[in-house]
């Protein structure tokens, strides 16, 4: 399959996707999961620290929330596709509500170990890839093809908001009310999404016979198959595994990058994050009539030099203000960039397709994110404490080079 001239050309009459009956449901559960999700992604590693003064365990915490897209994620596709998907999103949360339940209960009986958190980021992990497959494969089931771009943008934008601007700043308020706060917070959102996707009306989904022992390993095969023939899509999760590659780099350091090389401590670094969460939601808003005006596949190579361009000024100018600058416009060019991604695989893919190819696609990406961040501890390590920006910079060049193929007819 080569590139559509819908894919080159700016996107024309874009359809606005309602907010009554499925999209707005899931939305709506969507954004009410990432605020869960928020609370949680903050409050385990301030838990953790209550715990052990080990950094190695701490971090631990937090790659175990890594490793299951790694392990399971082009699993949780090839089911994603077998089953429906709007049930299997609706079980899923009811599953990690009860989990979130349970975990609840254990911190109130004070009975909480780092073994137990670790356990907990793996199997919720774990779930969450079955999850995000079916929900990138039932959108284009509730929201007309020419509105996918614009539904996209709205669900990003809303979760963004939710779980950085919502959730994160309410950790420090709930575990000052109770240790236990956040934890039950986040359960009964898993319970509020679930009821909201259960209570979607959709036709039941044609599916076409399968053959006779079918395994799953053909179907992963397969989906992996579909992705690496469509040149669009190809260069594209090829140029995204490049480009978290150098997120990883940029992430895992960031913090040293500002505490240290421009010296600005803690309020420094949070001025870096609000900037980029501000950037997010900015991007998110814009990113329909951006796509519209270029056409998907360029405004990604665009948004791709930019972030290059705004990746070598973080780490030549030692100035807090540019780095709070340079992250908002990464911020806002990242949501862009997710958008036409997620939007590209969903137009591209058959439908019968899109859980397994959406898993390969999101596996291999997030399989460079703790590849980058072992290079930018390397590169920090060798070179100084502003050069995994550098290299990230360098990596994102790379991602414009991998994304050409798409453009060329």
């Amino acid at each position: 399959m080569t590139a559509s001239d819908s894919d080159l050309r700016p996107v024309a009459e874009a359809a606005v996707p309602s907010w009554r009956g499925g999209f707005g449901r899931l939305w709506s559960a969507a954004v009410v999961s990432r605020l869960g999700d928020g609370l949680r992604a903050a409050a385990l590693p301030l838990f953790a620290v209550g715990l052990t003064d080990s950094p190695i365990l701490v971090s631990l915490v937090t790659a175990a929330g890594f490793l299951p897209w790694i392990l399971f994620g082009l699993l949780g596709g090839a089911i994603a596709d077998r089953v429906d998907q709007r049930r299997a999103m609706w079980a899923v949360d009811a599953a990690r509500c009860a989990l979130m339940a349970g975990f609840t209960l254990a911190v109130g009986l004070d009975e909480v170990s780092i073994a137990l958190l670790l356990v907990l980021a793996f199997v919720l992990t774990t779930m969450q890839t079955l999850f995000d497959n079916a929900a990138t494969a039932l959108l284009p089931s509730v929201v007309p093809t020419a509105g996918l771009g614009r539904a996209n943008a709205r669900l990003m934008t809303g979760q963004t908001i939710a779980g950085t601007f919502l959730g994160a700043p309410l950790v420090p308020v709930l575990l000052g009310l109770s240790a236990a706060l956040p934890f039950a917070a986040d359960a009964a959102t898993y319970l509020i999404a679930a009821a909201l996707v259960a209570s979607i009306r959709m036709p039941p989904r044609e599916r076409a016979p399968r053959a006779a022992g079918r395994t799953l390993r053909q179907d992963i095969a397969e989906g992996i198959r579909t992705l690496w023939r469509d040149r669009v899509l190809r260069s594209l999760c090829t140029a995204n595994t490049i480009v978290n590659t150098g997120v990883g780099a940029l992430i895992a350091t960031l913090v040293l990058h500002v505490t240290g090389w421009l010296h600005a401590g803690h309020a420094g670094y949070a001025a870096v994050l609000t900037a980029y969460g501000a950037g997010s939601v900015a991007g998110g808003l814009a990113a329909g009539r951006i796509s519209e005006l270029l056409g998907r596949i360029r405004a990604l190579v665009l948004g791709l030099l930019f972030q290059t361009g705004a990746l070598a000024v973080l780490g030549t100018v030692r100035s807090l203000p540019v780095a709070v600058g340079v992250m908002a416009v990464f911020g806002a060019v990242g949501m862009l960039w997710n958008v036409n991604e997620v939007t590209l695989v969903q137009e591209r893919t058959p439908p019968a397709l899109l859980g397994r190819v959406s898993a390969a696609n999101r596996t291999l990406s997030i399989a460079g994110a703790p590849l980058g961040a072992l290079l930018g501890g390397a590169v920090a390590t060798a070179w100084g404490l502003n050069t995994p920006a550098l290299a990230a910079a360098a990596l994102f060049a790379c991602g414009v080079i991998a994304l050409l193929p798409a453009v060329i007819n």
